[in-house]
């Protein structure tokens, strides 16, 4: 007999876990299917950009993870010099790279996150430290999300008569053991049969599910060998605390990566091993030691060697796309499974997280029966270009960071290593995930050329909440609870003309058959008055009632204002919003702006709504 659930998810990694903690807040009931034995202990995915930690704060853990992660402040760059001066750090000669005929010595170093792009900045801590996180929101948040481990399925059907169904379960999976013993105290050396109405396969590069939907990956292997190792390392390399990025005339380049309890992760070039266009080196024939002598030969004349060695692995630079996302709007495909590249930009777990947290929110929607299954298909032309741009630009980053620097001007085959900075400093931007802008839509309206235009995520300043005077950061207001926000910068409520355009909208807001007074639509209202010059009682009443309720929430109206601990945020200012004008915008349940125009213009607002919602 078959089980029957909501959602299927295969791969309990960073990907899976992220729509399985949507899963949870929508309590569907969930499967995960993970082949490991338990969750990954050490190693693995390590970075944190900006946008994931807004994202996992958005989920009530985020900031616990920002405390426990280290955060990286600068990049320092190392550059191969030879021996025409003697460099500054270096005294005498002794420290010359016979290698290299020259000595590293530090070029430049710019901050690690771009300023003011976020109020997160890229930190590191290793991925089973945050599947440790999402787990424990899982558990305390459902208990019909259940990660079924040392099981993977082995066989798949879709009944494409059954698709547009809403009340059928038109997915079947075979699933098994992949050991003996037991799986959540059910024998796990037999075969199981789940029927689900959606499944993702979050399941890496090696994807069953996209094979079981015939996709393929189409890209190019590299010729370029890395080696990754976590150590606690002994060393007179100055800036073995910092981020690195170290390139040697012919050995080989390291970036350097400062992690938590005293480790540091060097990514080492190969430079020895060349595998050959179109084959694969064999990782069997690497070890730590291997590796570790690449770095030392790098960082010549510098000393390092380490006492302890957590973990360590070698890959093969790719860079490929799937041909496809899903099949039917009923199965998709996240993270590795469906793009893949070099891990040297911190983007493998990061943008993993971001498909699924655009994914999740919209399977939850249409199984709670909230929104249009039809915003299914915004999925793949969200995030397919996104992949696109990742995959673009890795390849010319993976290009650069594996070249020899250039001797001098002339020398063509090098890497010129003013353009290197150049591209890092740009690809801050595109890796820190805040800059993603999705096209119009079904779920994004026609774009503006304002800060807040429909699209982009929609970032945070500090505004003061009316009631209590407590100073607060506006995106914390939009949680990641299912819910889309109108959010209302409504100008100064002293004005007449102000207070008219906002009555407008209060009826909109209190009219029983529009599509703002749905339960799903929350509204939040930022004035530009003192908040000494207005009272509660001074805006339309949705503002701070609950929908269909009598109950007051006194945390949804705030004034653009001094705190008396944390001084003005300019909010209006930082948003772009014209305080006589005013603004409205509407935000998605993951946090992206779908709508903005005028504060009175309801109509637009309810058929952009009836568009998405049901």
């Amino acid at each position: 007999m078959a089980r029957q659930v909501d959602l299927v998810i295969v791969g309990a990694g960073p990907a899976g876990l992220m729509a399985a903690a949507w899963a949870a807040f929508y309590n569907l009931k969930t499967v995960v299917l993970d082949k490991r034995p338990s969750k990954i202990e050490k190693g693995h995915a390590d970075g944190l950009q900006s946008r994931t930690l807004e994202i996992l704060h958005s989920f009530g853990f985020g900031d616990q993870i920002y405390r426990e992660a280290n955060r990286l402040q600068e990049v320092c760059f190392w550059v191969l010099h030879l021996l025409r001066a003697t460099p500054r750090l270096l005294i005498t000669d002794d420290f010359q790279n016979p290698d290299n005929n020259g000595v590293i010595r530090r070029t430049d170093r710019i901050p690690d996150t771009i300023l003011g792009i976020s109020r997160f900045q890229q930190s590191v801590l290793h991925q089973g430290r945050i599947e440790d996180y999402f787990l424990e929101f899982i558990d305390r948040t459902s208990k019909n999300v259940h990660i079924q481990r040392s099981t993977e399925p082995f066989g798949m059907h879709i009944d494409e008569t059954l698709v547009e169904a809403a009340d059928d379960w038109p997915i079947t999976v075979r699933t098994r053991s992949t050991q003996d013993g037991l799986t959540n105290g059910v024998p796990s050396n037999k075969d199981d049969l789940i029927q689900c109405k959606y499944l993702i396969g979050c399941d890496g590069a090696h994807s069953w599910v996209r094979g079981q939907m015939g996709l393929v990956m189409e890209g190019e292997q590299t010729e370029s060998v890395w080696g990754v190792m976590d150590v606690i390392p002994v060393t007179n390399f100055p800036d073995i605390r910092m981020r690195c990025v170290i390139h040697s005339a012919s050995s080989g380049s390291i970036m350097v990566i400062p992690r938590e309890r005293g480790l540091v992760r060097l990514y080492i070039q190969l430079a020895s091993i060349q595998p050959g266009a179109g084959h694969r080196y064999d990782r069997a024939k690497g070890s730590p030691e291997m590796i570790f002598e690449a770095a030392q030969r790098i960082m010549r004349p510098w000393e390092i060697r380490y006492d302890y060695c957590e973990w360590w692995t070698i890959y093969q630079i790719g860079q490929r796309l799937g041909n496809g996302y899903g099949a039917h709007d009923r199965i998709f495909l996240a993270g590795d499974a469906v793009h893949t590249h070099s891990p040297k930009a911190g983007q493998g777990m990061n943008v993993s997280i971001q498909d699924t947290y655009n994914l999740g929110w919209k399977i939850g929607s249409v199984l709670t029966g909230t929104a249009r299954r039809s915003i299914l298909s915004t999925y793949e032309s969200e995030r397919r270009p996104i992949a696109k741009q990742l995959i673009d630009f890795d390849r010319k980053f993976s290009r650069m960071f594996s070249g020899r620097p250039a001797k001098d001007i002339a020398d063509e085959a090098g890497i010129s290593m003013t353009e290197f900075k150049s591209t890092f400093e740009k690809g801050n931007i595109f890796t820190s995930g805040t800059s993603v802008e999705y096209a119009e839509s079904q779920v994004v309206s026609s774009s503006s050329g304002k800060i807040l235009r429909p699209g982009v995520r929609f970032p945070s300043f500090q505004v003061v909440c009316q009631c209590d005077a407590t100073p607060v950061q506006l995106a914390d207001a939009l949680k990641s609870d299912g819910i889309w926000r109108l959010v209302v910068f409504c100008g100064d409520l002293t004005q007449d003309a102000t207070n008219q355009r906002l009555k407008t909208l209060g009826k909109g807001l209190e009219d029983a058959i529009s599509a703002l007074n749905k339960p799903v639509v929350e509204p939040i209202l930022v004035h530009a008055s003192s908040r000494d010059n207005v009272e509660l009682a001074d805006v339309p009443a949705p503002f701070y009632y609950r929908s269909n309720s009598n109950e007051r929430d006194y945390y949804r109206v705030f004034a653009d204002d001094w705190s008396y601990h944390h001084g003005h945020g300019h909010a209006y200012g930082g948003y772009d919003v014209d305080r006589n004008q005013g603004l409205a915008v509407l935000v998605r349940p993951d946090q992206y702006i779908a709508w903005a125009g005028d504060i009175d213009d309801t109509g637009a607002m309810e058929e952009f709504l009836d568009g998405c919602l049901l």
